[in-house]
Order: C-alpha cells, then structure tokens, then sequence
C-alpha cells in the first residue's frame, strides 16, 4: 500500500513538471535562507555562553556624572575589581584587563600585535580559556609574563616548546613565554592572541592600579552561586562614598556602578571588546520568519490550487472503493514527500552558500551545517509545512460526495479563493515590506560615506609608531625627513586621528556663568601642523602657533560641541576663558568647526586639542595623488632607516573612518541578498497561480480570441487580478515598512530622511516584478490557437 502512494505520489509530480519544480524550488530557497539567517542569528546570540562559570561573571559598568553631561562607560578603574572582592563575600573573584597593541620582536623578526590583554592570574578563574601549556595559578604572576595563543605560537616558534622563551615586547625588557591557551572561540568578545601580566604595568608606571580616577580597564567579578546581582548593585552608591575621596571625584563628579550580566556584554550599547547589535538580530529574525512564511505560502497556495484537478480522481477512487483514511494519507504523503524533496536540496544549497555566507557576516558562524542540530530544525519545518498543506485537499476533497465530482458540478469555493489571494497580497506585502528596508539602509550607508566629515580625509597617510620614546625625541627630525620625499605635502603627528580612539581627560573650563565647570572631555594631543593638516575650519581665535611660546604649556583649543556645553551663545565668547586639564591650566585661544572624528552614528561630542607631542603615537602624512605606489613605497624604505625598531604599517585615513560601518555594511549587503531572495520565492509563487489561473481559464481565453478580442486586451484581463492584489500588499506595506525603519534609523545620530520618494520606487519595482511574473504566463496563453484549447474543451 505505501509504495503504491508513493508510486502515484510521484507519477503525479512528474505528470505536472512545472507546478512541482515550482514548490521544491520555492521551498527549497526559502527553508535556506531561513537556516542560513538562523545560524547567523543562534551564533549572534550564543556569545561568550560556553564559559562553565558565565551565569555568574558580570562586567563592572560606570556612570560618571558631571554638571551637564553623562559618561556611560563599560570601563571601570583598576582598584575597583580588587575593592569590590574584599568589600563584599558574595564576590569570589574579580578580574582586570587592559587592552593593547604592542610590537613583539622574536629573534631578528618584528611583530605588531593589536590583539593583547593586559591581565592577572585571575582571569583563568573567571573565564573558560584553557591553558594547553602552563600553571594557570602562576603564568600570570609575575611581571612580563606572556601567554600565547595555540596559532600565535606557532607562528613565534613553529612547533618547538615556547614554554621558557624570551620576547621582547615594545623593545623594553625581556618577557618569559611561561603558558600556551587555546585559540579564542569564534563567538567570544575576548578575541586575544597574547596575555601579558598586568603586573608588569605595575613595575612600569607604579602606582597606576590604585588610581581611582583613571578609566582605562574592563572589570569582571564572578559572583557566588545564588548571589543576587540586584542586591549587590544596591550596595554600590555606599561602596562608593567610602572608597572615593572628594579629591578622585575630581571638582564635584560623582560615579555610579552597575552590572552586566557576561551573556548580555555583547549587546550592550555601552561597547566593549567587540559589540553586536541586538536590534540587528531582531530584524534578521524576523526576516528569516517571513521568508520562511512566504516559502510555507507558495507551497500552501500552490499545493491547495492544483488540488481541485484532482477532484474526479477522488471521485473515482471513493466509488471503487477507497476508504477517507486511505485518501487522505495519500494527498497528505504526497504533501511530505514534496517538502522532503525541498528540505534535501536545501541542505544541499546551506552546504554550498556555508562558506561565503560566513564571509559575508565577517565571521566564522558555523564551519558546518551539522551543529547544534540545525538539520532537525529543518527536517521538522520541512514535514511540517507538508502536513499543513497536504491538510486541505486531505479533509476537503476526501469528504466529498462522489457523485457530485463525477456530475463535474465540483469546483474552488469562493472562501479557497478568497485565502489565496490574502496570502498573495501578504507574501508581497513583506516582499515590499522588504524593498523599502533595503532602499532606506542603502540611503543610510551611502548618506555616511559621503556626508562632509569636517575635516580632510582624503590622501592623508597614518603610521602607527606607538608612542615610541625614541621617535618622540627626534620627532622634528623625523617629520622634515618624510617632508624631503617628493609628492608629500605635509606632516603631522597626534595621539589619536578623526575615526580612531582618542584620549578623554577630566577637566575644567570656565562656562559663562564665570565658574570653573568639570567636564570629561574627549582630546587629541597634537603638534603645531595638526589642524592645518586636517583641514579643520577655525570658526573663533586662532589654531595653536609656533610664534606663541605658551602655546605648547597654556593653551587649548575646543570645538563648537564644547563651546554649547559650556553654554556660551557663539564661539568668539568662549576664548580667553580659562581652563585646567591634567597638570596644566591656561585659557581657550581658538575654537573650530564641529568635525566627525567619530561614526555618524554618534553626536559630535565635546572635544579640545593641546600641543603635546610627547604623548602622541601616530604620524598623519598629506601625500599627492600622483604616483601613490611609489610615495608609499618611498615613506616605507625612509622608515627603515630611521625607525627600524618598529613595522611599517600605515593606513589611509578615509579608508580607516569608513571600517567605523564595517558591521553596518554587512547588515546592509546581508538585508539585500535575503530581501532579494523574499521577492523571488514571492516570484515563484505569482509565476505559479498565473499559470494556474491561466489553465483554469483556457476554454474562455479561446472563446474570447474566437469572438475578436485582442492579445494586449487578454494579457491585461489575467494580468489585472493580480495586479491589483500587489497594489493592496502596497497600501499594507507602506506604512509597516515606515514604523519599522523608522525605528531603526533611531540608532544613527545622523541619517536620512524617509521621502515619499522610497515608497514610490518600492511601489514601482514591485508592480514591475509582478507584471514580468505574470505577463510571461498571460502572453503565453493569449498567443496560443484557440482552436487547440475549444478542441480539447
């Protein structure tokens, strides 16, 4: 009996070619796109959950809070962790870690690692990273002790024991390789590739662990089984007030802490390490949903359609015998074995699109479709959708009274129709639901690309020498060397460059009340040729000189933001004021114009710039745009002479700003491609009730041409009732695809506006999509002799 079924099952997939490629195709893409979205998303979520102790790790946020303004910061200071441990029982362990970027010299080769954390033995307690060679108690104690990662010491020592050698990091004192951890899985935030012991910051700068005042480090406590973070956090304002002097408050700011649950950093709007989106994960999820809803629909729709063709095989069937049951497990496997087919080439597509698709999200997702039983998902989708659409002709057709379908007076009910086409006009409303999204996010992209920065971006040349003392002394020199190489126009050297990070100092300006207000302001330690070299407009005074001897100890320069939040009404108000900032005070002698030295997606922030060459740590070269291979090729062999103790490694500054929207470029090529693929299973889907529609109407299409009517008046008569419903998924989908994008522009301080224009192209690339999907049906039928179709009637 069951061969039988599925004998006729599939004579009955091959008699209709079409219709059944149609399905599987449909199904197929869908329930891939889905599964690729749904890794994406699983892996999004799974982030730093495989530590055995995460459900209690928390990281130490702080709030600091001065008269106009607050920090959100997802740094701490570095006695705080230690602190919180002694204070409070419930705390077992804290863990501190500095970030970094240090130049490693094994033998007689030079290494710039980016990727290195300052930390304590500690930090093997609170975190699962286990250590393949090493005493984890140990490998962190001493000052300038190294921990490598599996591949970077390979890459130092090949396969000898690295256990025992000797670094030299920043070309300072000799560093003992005393561990080796494994690699850092892909979804951590804490990607490192060397642990360097932050005791040896101590033996460097003593001192620079009780400073209360000094941000700079990221906290983590682990908490006791059953501890109540709430609780804890509660105790926190009184932890405060003990600790942290009227002096470490610096001129009347006052600190507040909190806890982030470890599983939720990753999320957090605050930063850190690595930052996700979760209002990204949101759309992506309901994306995959709506694809998976529009696949489920063609096959619904397309499964029920053809069912009334088989209205005299029921008929048949039930007079010579045949039980409900029998039919009904014939059409509902039928149903199964179609989805089944589907949910094997899906597999196939997921196996093949893997590798690019993780490329595309900029991360390893899933090295294989196999884990976290990601293939059952789909297995159950697949029967699932299979049952449902089997479901109809099942019940309905094997109820029917057989005498009534063989008198041929069986035909699709008013309601069946009525179903059909709201399910056409929902899968085109997310297909235009999704245009909009995709037109919007493009606008956002390029609107950041290409909105004026403030500043010069393009052929400006950054090297790294990170804050080398040896270059710091010869700087002058250095600069008029680079200066002597044909086609480089200027050079500058800062701390910080618009699109990188920056330094934040406390400090005090004078605001037009005449009172010294605190402020934790960004800033750039600069030379005299910094703002020059930018381009920066000076909108009040005047930019730091070499023919003013105070410059360099007295003076400062901020930006329009500092010139509102002191609360002066124009910038020519705000110089000659006074200032008091990390040792030096002095008064405001120049204000420029607003530049965007960070992402758009941020307000321009209070800013100031000083000249204090002596804590800069990168070079900013103006080149021509003629001959740039050979200009770079010139600065790279003058750098090997005069800083061979370091790699060459440069960047340009445009190319440099724009990495700020790496994460948002992705989204956007992300959200086109599955958008893409909604408007083609919706495509499938029309293609397929068009040509359904069509047969149903054959004889009257015969009758019509018969009687005079014309092709273009035929193509409009069939290509009228769908067209119609897409204009109806379009009044639906406008105002949907407004609230959702509106909410997500909400994130970027600087973006689009949502025109009418946006919808109108919606609109029209919809209706063109339609017309090409149900035109091609339309015209094939009233090109066709009538003659064949009235013959076979």
């Amino acid at each position: 009996m069951i061969k039988n079924y599925i004998k006729i099952a599939f004579r009955n997939l091959w008699r209709h070619k079409s219709f059944s490629l149609i399905n599987i195709i449909g199904l197929a893409v869908g329930m891939t796109a889905f599964l690729l979205i749904l890794m994406y998303v699983t892996f999004e979520l799974s982030y730093d959950k495989f530590h055995t102790k995460a459900d209690q790790v928390y990281r130490l946020n702080v709030d600091i809070r001065s008269a106009n303004d607050v920090m959100k910061l997802s740094v701490s200071s570095a006695p705080m962790g230690p602190t919180i441990k002694a204070d409070f029982p419930e705390v077992l362990e804290s863990t501190r870690i500095f970030g970094g970027g240090y130049v490693v010299k094994v033998g007689n080769q030079l290494f710039q690692e980016n990727r290195v954390f300052l930390t304590e033995p500690s930090f093997f307690n609170v975190f699962s990273f286990p250590l393949i060679k090493g005493d984890p108690k140990t490998a962190l104690k001493n000052p300038f002790s190294v921990v490598l990662t599996e591949t970077i010491a390979k890459k130092y020592f090949g396969s000898a024991d690295p256990i025992g050698k000797t670094l030299i990091i920043d070309g300072k004192a000799p560093s003992l390789v005393t561990g080796v951890v494994k690699d850092v899985p892909a979804n951590s935030q804490f990607k490192f590739d060397m642990l360097y012991s932050i005791s040896t910051l101590e033996k460097k700068y003593p001192g620079r662990l009780e400073q209360w005042g000094n941000f700079g480090n990221f906290t983590y406590l682990l908490l006791s089984k059953g501890a109540n973070a709430a609780q804890l956090q509660s105790k926190f304002p009184a932890f405060l007030k003990k600790h942290i002097s009227d002096a470490d408050r610096k001129g009347g700011e006052d600190y507040a802490l909190y806890l982030k649950p470890l599983k939720d950093a990753y999320m957090d709007t605050r930063g850190g390490f690595e930052q996700g989106s979760l209002s990204n994960v949101y759309i992506f999820s309901v994306v995959a949903l709506f694809i998976l809803l529009i696949a489920a629909i063609n096959f619904i729709n397309l499964t029920t359609a053809r069912a009334t063709e088989r209205a005299k095989e029921v008929g048949v069937r039930k007079v010579i015998g045949a039980a409900r049951n029998q039919l009904t497990m014939q059409f509902l496997g039928e149903s199964v074995i179609l989805c089944l087919i589907s949910f094997a080439i899906s597999v196939l597509l997921v196996s093949i699109a893997l590798s690019p698709f993780n490329q595309l999200a900029g991360k390893i997702i899933s090295p294989n479709i196999f884990e976290h039983g990601y293939i059952f998902v789909l297995l159950i989708i697949s029967i699932l959708i299979g049952v449902v659409a089997g479901a109809y002709p099942a019940l309905a057709l094997s109820n029917f009274k057989p005498v009534v379908i063989l008198k041929g007076k069986f035909s699709s009910s008013a309601k069946g129709t009525l179903l059909r086409k709201g399910l056409v006009v929902f899968q085109f409303t997310i297909s235009i639901v999704l245009i909009v999204g995709t037109l919007i996010v493009y606008n956002q992209l390029n609107y950041m690309r290409n909105q004026p920065l403030g500043f010069e971006k393009n052929q400006m040349v950054t090297i790294d020498f990170g804050g080398d003392e040896n270059v710091i002394k010869s700087y002058e020199t250095i600069k008029n060397e680079f200066k002597s190489i044909p086609n480089i126009l200027a050079v500058s050297l800062s701390s910080g460059i618009p699109g990188g990070g920056n330094a934040n100092a406390h400090s005090e300006l004078e605001n037009r009340q005449g009172t010294m207000q605190p402020m934790n302001i960004n800033m750039y330690n600069i030379d005299y040729d910094f703002i020059k070299i930018y381009g920066m407009k000076v909108i009040a005074g005047r930019a730091f000189s070499k023919d003013y001897g105070t410059d360099s100890t007295k003076a400062i320069v901020i930006n329009e933001a500092a010139v509102k939040n002191l609360g002066y009404a124009s910038p020519n108000d705000a110089i000659g004021k006074k200032f008091s900032q990390w040792g030096r005070e002095g008064k405001i002698i120049g204000v420029v114009k607003d530049f965007h030295y960070r992402s758009l997606q941020q307000n321009v922030e209070p800013l100031n710039m000083r000249v204090n060459p002596s804590d800069a740590g990168t070079f900013t070269l103006k080149i021509s745009s003629e001959n740039i291979p050979a200009t770079l090729s010139a600065i790279e062999n003058k750098w090997k002479v005069l800083i061979p103790q370091r790699p060459f490694n440069y960047a340009f500054v445009d190319e440099n700003f724009n990495k700020q929207y790496a994460t948002e470029e992705r989204f956007g090529k992300l959200f086109m491609y599955f958008a893409i693929l909604a408007i083609f299973i919706s495509c499938l889907g029309l293609l397929g009730l068009a040509s359904y529609s069509t047969l149903q109407r054959t004889r009257e299409i015969g009758i019509r041409k018969v009687l005079g009517a014309s092709i273009p008046g035929i193509v409009n008569m069939l290509s009228k009732e769908f067209l119609q419903l897409v204009f109806i998924a379009a009044l639906i989908a406008f105002p949907l695809s407004w609230y959702g994008m509106h909410s997500w522009l909400k994130d970027f301080a600087y973006k689009v506006d949502i025109g009418w224009l946006v919808f109108a192209v919606a609109g029209i690339l919809a209706f063109m999509i339609a017309i090409a999907t149900v035109s091609f049906q339309a015209i094939r039928a009233a090109i066709a002799n009538p003659v064949k179709s009235l013959r076979s009637e």
